[in-house]
Formats: C-alpha cells, structure tokens, sequence
C-alpha cells in the first residue's frame, strides 16, 4: 500500500537511541518535518538533553516541546483510576498503561497547535503500547495519521538499529553498561521486560531492581505513617498536606527504603500473547492498601462490592487502551461518585516489603462500635436475627418440603464408605464433592 503524504508528524521522544532513529527515519522516509515531544512523567531521568539531541537532528527549535507533565499525571489519571482499586489480573498496578492516553492526548494538542497532519511512536508491533496510543489519537483526532515504524520498517534486530545509527551520524551513547532489559518508567511505577525476563522460570537477577531495596535488606524496624483522604484522593502524609504528585513521589521514598512493591508477573498481552514482566510500584503499592482502608468504613456494603465487581472491567479498559472510551468515562463517574464521602486517615505500618493497615477514622465513619460490640448494647435486638434468617431461608424450606429426594441426594448415606479417585489424602474432600454434585463411587 503507498504511504500517505504527511507534511508534518509529532513523534514521542525520549532522546533515546530508538526514538532518535525514528526521528531520522521519518524525515528520509516520509520527507516530512518533524516535531518532537518529550514527556517527564516523573521517570527519573533527566529529559532536557533530548532538545539538544533533537537540535543535533536538525530540529527547529519551535518544533521541541519537552514537558513537565508530572502533576498532571497523578491528578488526572493516577488518582482516578485508583479510586477504582485498579489491578489487572490481580497484581498489576497498570504503570504503564495508565501513562499512555496523557501521552497521546499531549501528542494529538501539540499535532493541533503546530498543524501537525501525523503522530508517530515507538512501540513495537508486539506490544500493548501501539494499542494504547493509537487507540488514544484516533479518539481524540479520528482522522490523524498514525505512523508506526515497527510495523513498516525492517531494522527488526539490535545490530540493524546499531548500523541505521552509524550511517546515519546518530550519537550512540556507550556510558555504561547497556541494561539487558526493555524499561519503562514514570512516577507510579518501573517495568522491566525482555532478554533475561523473557524465560519465565528464571529468577531476575539482584541487580535488575532499580528501585526498591530488597526486603531482606530493609530495615529490621519497622515505620508508621498516616495518610489523609479526600474524596477518594490521598492529600497528606503524616498531616502534612501536598500536591498530587509530591504525595506519590513522598510514598515512592518510603515504599523503596522498605522493599515494598516488587511484583513478577506472567500477564496476558491484549494482543493474544503471555509476556513475563518485573515491576516496582512502591508508593501505589501502599496507596492502595490505604485506599481500600479508609474505603472499608466509609462504603456502604452493596456499593463496595458492587465497585468490586465493576473494577476487573475498569482495569481491562486501562490495560488494553480504552481510557478514552464512553464505556471508561460511564464507570469513571460511577466511580467518582462513590468517593463522595471517602474521607478520614489510614495509619500503616511498613516493614520488609509488607504493608498493613493498622487503623483507620473518619468523622463520618459506617463503623457502629455500639452496633457491632461483643458487649451488652441497647441498640440490637439480637432476636430480630431469627426472621432474618428463615425469610432467607424460606426457598430452601419450601424446596426440602416439595423435592425431598434431591435434598436427601445432598445429604447422602454416612455410613458409605468413600472410593476417592482424587488422590489427596482427604477422605472429607470426596465426601463433599459426591454430595454437592452427587457424584463418585462408593461401595459397602
């Protein structure tokens, strides 16, 4: 198929060697010009070299826009989605994913403020991030063009890129020991894929982690903090209040100096694939487990679990690069409007990689301490339990009443003895499985 006629593209860039050999591939392949976007989402690396490697490229200047965009990260798109409790698969924080769509919607702003008819990134064509992004820039500009190199281009192996970057005159950087690892980093969390990672029985090595001390060399005391809530959204530490990302930046610290956040995860790509992954996510490791706390008592009952049961959807819709769907934003508000009366503090204790909640209060608290003590109380009349229990109860004394024989098939003869095929040990097991299925062999 002819490529499209782009006059100008805005390309993610991080002035690394992959980008700036995209940035060098699309002014000889599309002859177009190229605007360059560089965001610090708080990755810890320092980003105003990629103007100069840019300018070294033959950027304009006014086509470099390099972005402190960490504020905004954790406000708008960290903190939502963990009102929701967010975990993909039951384990991952969603790091990268919830990265991308900011990335796309400041790709799509700087494509409209430049006149821009083409966005560009450096995902590969095996990965969830080409999802994400371009699934981003159609929501946002349906008709942009969407330039991805990996799929057009065959520089498919490191020594390929390597001599595309010598013919070319592009800086390879040799300080330092090449990491083995394909990284991804931002304020809530750093990922590392491929080479060693990519055999999923192999333990990483001690060194791979970047981040977080290793549990078993964390302090042997452990250290308690309190963390304020506000509808749904942490806004102080220890009763000091701060901004969005200062909070998660001040959670990283001590997440990582007690080994906290460290996951090892096999997950499912959207694209059809398993892929090995290692993540330190330190401070939403233990934001999370606050947030579920101060949920506990402020949450109506049905409404937490029904937000239970909405949230594995809301993380598929991250992961798989839905942020900007009518679907996300329905939920987000259902979300939101949960988080109304979230509010109070969480204290946690932190030690050896080990979050736990140790109290939790609110001035507007579901927690009925005369309700639920053990002692004598004037508000309970505990016999008020019994119609409770035979209303619930009542299709089950009407089901025993009219179809007997299945209720006996339940119950079953106690004095078989039990043939287990199940090689447990468990002769309870087999007991259990024939009377819930009614199913097993069983002789006198």
């Amino acid at each position: 198929m002819a490529k499209r006629e782009i006059k100008k593209a805005v390309l993610a860039y991080s002035g690394g060697l992959d980008t700036s050999i995209i940035l060098k591939w699309l002014q000889d392949e599309y002859q177009c010009e190229v605007v360059t976007f560089t965001a610090d989402l708080g990755q810890g690396e320092e980003v105003e070299p990629a103007r100069q490697k840019a300018l070294d490229l033959g950027i304009k200047e006014e086509n470099i826009f390099i972005l402190d965009l960490r504020e905004e990260f954790v406000k708008d798109f960290v903190f939502p989605m963990f009102r929701a409790n967010a975990i993909y698969e039951g384990e991952y924080l969603l790091g990268t994913s919830i990265a991308r769509p900011l990335i796309s919607k400041k790709q799509i702003e700087i494509a409209r403020q430049t006149g821009a008819d083409a966005v560009s990134h450096g995902a590969t064509g095996k990965g969830n991030d080409q999802v994400r992004f371009e699934l981003g820039y159609l929501s946002l500009a349906p008709d942009i063009a969407v330039i991805a190199p990996w799929r057009e281009w065959d520089l498919n192996s490191r020594e390929k890129l390597l001599a595309y970057a010598r013919e070319h005159g592009i800086e390879i950087d040799r300080k330092g020991k090449e990491s083995p690892y394909s990284m991804d980093a931002n304020l809530l969390h750093i990922s590392y894929e491929g080479q060693i990672l990519e055999d999923p029985g192999a333990e990483p090595e001690a060194d791979m982690w970047l981040w977080t001390v290793s549990p078993e060399d964390a302090p042997d005391e452990p250290e308690y903090i309190t963390i304020a809530y506000k509808y749904g959204d942490p806004i102080a530490i220890n009763g000091k209040e701060m901004s969005p990302a200062t909070i998660l930046e001040t959670l990283n610290a001590y997440g990582n100096k007690h080994g906290i956040g460290r996951i090892d995860i096999v997950e499912n790509r959207y694209v059809g694939m398993k892929a090995r992954g290692c993540y330190e996510t330190p401070g939403g490791t233990i934001m999370l487990k606050a947030h579920r706390a101060i949920e506990s008592i402020t949450l109506d009952r049905e409404e937490a679990h029904l937000k239970d049961e909405m949230m594995p959807k809301y993380a598929s819709m991250i992961y798989n690069g839905y942020w900007w769907s009518p679907e996300r934003e329905m939920l987000q508000a259902a979300i939101d409007r949960t988080q109304e009366n979230v509010e109070g503090e969480v204290r946690l204790k932190l030690y050896k990689g080990n979050v736990t909640v140790i109290g939790r209060t609110s001035d507007i608290s579901l927690y009925s301490e005369e309700h639920s003590t053990f002692e004598e109380d004037e508000v309970y009349n505990q016999a008020d339990a019994e119609g409770f229990i035979r209303l619930n109860a009542l299709r089950f004394i009407i089901e025993g009443k009219k179809q007997p024989d299945r209720i006996a098939s339940l119950v079953g003869n106690t004095e078989e003895v039990e043939v287990c095929r199940i090689e447990t040990g468990s002769v309870t097991i087999c007991e259990r499985i024939k009377r819930f299925f009614g199913i097993g062999n069983t002789r006198s």
